[in-house]
């Protein structure tokens, strides 16, 4: 018995369905690294392919929500909490100090202001909350399209996770686990937007997190 809202699926809307789900994981562990251009031109690229891939599928990411602001900016308010927690208590801010500073061919500002918003979170969104996960609730039942759109998010971060040397399933596992909650966002408020603030704070705060604990550090005169 099909659910309410979900229609039976084609041939032809199945093929479709499988290959917006295969593209994303193709262009990030496989298309993206042949192509090896350097930090810019990926930024570029990326963006280039989201818009490609949205005009394709239909992406309808509804970013001008006014509810979709609130709840974003609500949940990187929660992030931000929780990092100044972490930078508040020594144990905690210890953590941040054992990662390795990741801003590759640039600086920390670019780095923050362009690549992590634009190359990452505004593509990141278009594609998958923005117009995979929309796709996937016309088509699919409820938990089967939540659970395949954040696993496909997951596996497009296997290359990256490679190329820094982190855990390949503990990567997939924590974007999966991030793109379920993105993806509870984008459905609550029908907009891309919560998610993409959420998603800008956690990478952003992130990217900063061991630049300020490594001063706070050196200021109380711990060392690094």
């Amino acid at each position: 018995m099909r659910l309410s809202g979900v229609r039976a699926l084609g041939l032809r809307e199945r093929v479709r369905v499988g290959v917006a789900l295969s593209l994303p994981p193709l262009w990030s562990n496989w298309l993206l690294p042949a192509s090896r251009l350097r930090l810019r031109g990926r930024t570029v690229a990326n963006l280039g392919f989201a818009a490609g891939y949205a005009m394709v599928f239909g992406g309808r990411p509804n970013w001008s929500s006014a509810k979709g602001f609130r709840w974003g900016l609500g949940g990187a308010a929660l992030v931000f909490a929780g990092y100044c927690v972490a930078l508040a208590v020594p144990a905690l801010r210890k953590l941040p100090l054992e990662v390795a500073e990741r801003v590759p061919e640039t600086s920390t500002l670019e780095w923050i202001a362009l690549h992590i918003p634009v190359g990452t979170v505004l593509a990141e969104e278009a594609m998958f909350r923005g117009t995979l996960d929309p796709l996937l609730d016309e088509t699919t039942e409820p938990r089967v399209a939540a659970l395949a759109g954040a696993l496909d998010f997951g596996l497009c971060h296997i290359r990256p996770a490679q190329s820094t040397g982190e855990s390949v399933p503990g990567t997939v596992a924590l974007t999966t686990l991030a793109g379920l909650v993105f993806s509870a966002l984008r459905r609550h408020t029908d907009s891309a937007t919560a998610p993409a603030l959420l998603h800008l704070a956690i990478n952003a705060g992130g990217a900063v997190l061991p630049l300020v604990a490594q001063r706070i550090e050196l200021r109380s005169g711990r060392g690094v």
